[in-house]
Formats: structure tokens, C-alpha cells, sequence
């Protein structure tokens, strides 16, 4: 756009005339078309030569330019561009985030399901030049009934990335620029404290160990003593334990939304290896025993999906102990294990990769604590799990019961 405004137009002398000459955008087709105009009479000097465009004579060029729309931002969006909506936009911005070759985005379900349930209905018919602080403000008040505080600002960043994500072919800029303004949109202020972290401590992470058996222990044991999330954990297969059963090996997860697996992690430093002590190690062997393949899998040989299986084992015990809350869901294992890391004052660069966290600092960076087995094996024995390993272990790999299965076994 850069290119296409600020036009004076060009004065020239043609028969007798003052003309203006200039470029202005065409439906259908990408070359500006040169356009010409009169602006006024020759004057001639004594010598009858053209006298210089004199500064009236500038003006109403500029003026005629200025009428037939070539320095309109807006004929360019409509004529170049096309005037999208922000619904057309946000289809064109999701395909762009999962194919780009620069960190591609690996799945947009929540984004889809935001834009979907929140967004486009309240401004999908909206033109993009007209998104912005003031037109979002009602969506915003809107949001705020009913999601929390975080969720209503990543909602309002996604919006942010539609907007911007439309650019000018000449520069590679965003056409729409905008300074967004927290304040003008009343967006909620996110409070930490506030936030939900629902969390298990060692008793309550002991309980449930001992109150369940078969897979559903195994996976319990498997979530405490490793930080696990649970995707992770579903996804393992015998083939990911290495030094007799001591190291487990992340490097895929299920899909959230389907029974697979897939072969992509939540971030880059989610791939990584976990140590466990041995007795946990012992306990995941006779667990293992001689099966091959998916650790925690259906009857057809597919693997669970953690909101099922969430609701059939873990809830029904939580509200039993009296701990069930609103979030409160297998990501409590995984809190419990960093807490109780950092209270046994585990190194910090191996507690960061046992968790799959991104190094920050320096330190952390040229730290390769990664590549030093025998230290990371003895950290985990020296730092525990904090509840007791039940000595009843199940033999095979697990196997949902049917319901006749159950009922014989009653």
C-alpha cells in the first residue's frame, strides 16, 4: 500500500493543456491502469512557451488525483484485496499457521473451537478493515459471563492474529495495522492466584494408588512418578523403556480428539527421556510383563482418550475423597510431581527436562545434563515419588472388561 498512496500525479503539457497524469487500481486485474486528466489552460510566457504548472495549477491536480480514489487505503482493500470478512480471513489464517514451514502450528482445535463457538458469530460477517478495539468490546463483554479471564485474552489474541495476518503483497506488512488497546476493550485482568491449578498432594496421590489395581493403578504410578501429561503417557508402547525399565522415552502422544496416535508433541522439549527410580521401575516391569505394543489400550487395540477414561476412573475416586473440584483432572499428577521435585531440591536443569520444559537462562542452556545417564538415574533415586509403590502389581498389558466380564469377576 506504501507504494499506492501519497500520489501528486505527474503535470504535463498536451495541446494546449495542463494535464495530470497518474495510476490508479482496476477490478480484476493486478496492473494499475494509467489515467490522464485536464486540469486547466496553458499560460504562455513572452516568448510563447509553457509557463510552469503554477502552484493552483498543482493543486487541483492533486485534488483530481485525490477524487478518483488512487490514494484511497479503502478502494485498495476492496479493489486489490478484495474487502474479506473477517470469516474469509480466519479460514485463509488457519490453513497459513499449519502449512507455513516457519513453526507451523500442529493442531488448531482449540483455535478452530474458539473462533467457531465465540468469534465468528459475533464478528465473522464483520469487514477486516472494521475489526477493531471498539467493534470487539461488545464480544469481549460477552465473554466475560461465562469464560475466565485467560481465556477471554487468548480469545482476543486470536482475533489479534486474524487481523494481522492479511498482508500487503507489496511489502509483506499487515494491511489493517492496529494498536490494540487492553483498556478500551475492558479486557480482564488475569490473576494468577486466581487461576485454576487444582493440585494433589503425596497423601491423596497415595490414596488413589492404593484404592485402584490393574491399568488404572499402573497409570496412576506411571502420572506420579514421572510428570507425565497424560497424552504422553497413553501413547507409550514397550519398545519406549529403555535400561531395564529406569528410562522411559517421550516421543509421541494421542490425539486429543481421536484414538490415535500421533507422532508430533506438545513443544520442541516435550521429546525427551524420563528417569524413574527402581522401585518404580520394578513395579512398570512385572506391569509390562511380556506384552508388546500400547501400555493402556482398548479392547480393539486403540488407545484410550484421556476424557474417557478420566470420567470412568479418576473423577468417581476424587469425589469419593471429597478432592474433586472444577479442573481437577490428570494434570493434577503432573503438578504434584513438579512440587515435589522442587521440595526435594532436584537439580533444576534435569527437573526442566524431566517435565519437558523449555530451558530459560543461560545456565540451563549450556547445561547437557540430557546427556549424562548415570546422573539422572541416581537423581531419581535420590529424590523419590512420595507415596508408597503398592507391592500388587498387574501382570499384563490392560484390557477393558466388558460389562459381562465384570460382572462374572463380581
Amino acid at each position: 500500500m506504501n507504494r499506492r498512496i501519497g500520489q501528486n500525479g505527474t503535470i504535463v503539457v498536451q495541446s494546449g493543456w495542463y494535464r495530470v497524469r497518474w495510476r490508479v487500481d482496476i477490478d480484476g486485474q493486478s496492473e494499475r491502469r494509467n489515467m490522464t486528466a485536464k486540469v486547466a489552460p496553458v499560460i504562455f510566457d513572452k516568448t510563447h512557451n509553457p509557463k510552469p504548472a503554477s502552484l493552483e495549477v498543482r493543486r487541483l491536480a492533486r485534488k483530481i488525483v485525490e477524487e478518483s480514489g488512487a490514494n484511497s487505503e479503502h478502494r485498495f482493500n476492496q479493489v486489490v484485496l478484495g474487502e474479506k470478512t473477517f470469516r474469509d480471513q480466519a479460514k485463509h489464517y488457519l490453513h497459513w499457521v499449519t502449512h507455513r514451514d516457519r513453526e507451523p502450528l500442529k493442531d488448531v482445535k482449540s483455535v478452530t473451537a474458539a473462533l467457531n463457538k465465540w468469534i465468528l458469530p459475533a464478528i465473522g460477517d464483520m469487514p477486516l478493515s472494521n475489526v477493531n478495539n471498539v467493534t470487539v468490546k461488545p464480544l469481549v463483554e460477552e465473554m466475560k459471563k461465562s469464560l475466565s479471564s485467560r481465556s477471554v485474552n487468548k480469545y482476543v489474541e486470536y482475533i489479534r492474529q486474524v487481523v494481522a495476518s492479511l498482508k500487503n503483497p507489496d511489502t509483506g506488512e499487515p494491511i489493517h495495522v492496529r494498536k490494540w488497546d487492553s483498556g478500551v476493550m475492558d479486557l480482564p485482568l488475569v490473576n494468577q492466584k486466581q487461576q485454576r491449578r487444582p493440585y494433589l498432594n503425596a497423601t491423596s496421590v497415595g490414596q488413589l494408588v492404593q484404592q485402584s489395581s490393574g491399568s488404572e493403578q499402573a497409570l496412576y504410578v506411571l502420572l506420579a512418578s514421572t510428570g507425565m501429561r497424560i497424552s504422553e503417557a497413553l501413547a507409550l508402547e514397550s519398545k519406549h523403556f529403555t535400561n531395564d525399565v529406569r528410562t522411559i522415552e517421550v516421543r509421541q502422544q494421542v490425539d486429543r480428539h481421536r484414538p490415535r496416535i500421533v507422532g508430533y508433541l506438545k513443544t520442541d522439549a516435550a521429546s525427551r527421556d524420563v528417569d524413574v527410580s527402581r522401585q518404580v521401575a520394578e513395579y512398570l516391569r512385572n506391569y509390562i510383563g511380556h506384552c508388546t505394543g500400547l501400555l493402556f489400550k482398548t479392547r480393539n487395540n486403540t488407545p484410550y482418550l484421556h476424557n474417557s477414561i478420566e470420567a470412568r476412573w479418576l473423577t468417581p475416586k476424587l469425589v469419593s475423597m471429597g478432592l474433586d473440584e472444577i479442573g481437577m483432572g490428570f494434570h493434577a499428577f503432573r503438578r504434584f510431581r513438579k512440587t515435589w521435585l522442587r521440595g526435594k531440591r532436584c537439580q533444576e536443569d534435569i527437573n526442566n527436562f524431566w517435565m519437558g520444559h523449555k530451558p530459560k537462562s543461560m545456565s540451563e542452556l549450556y547445561s547437557r545434563m540430557d546427556a549424562e545417564l548415570e546422573q539422572r538415574l541416581q537423581e531419581a533415586e535420590t529424590v523419590g515419588v512420595g507415596f508408597e509403590i503398592p507391592a500388587y502389581v498387574a501382570p499384563t498389558c490392560s484390557k477393558t472388561l466388558s460389562k459381562r466380564e465384570v460382572a462374572i469377576a463380581a
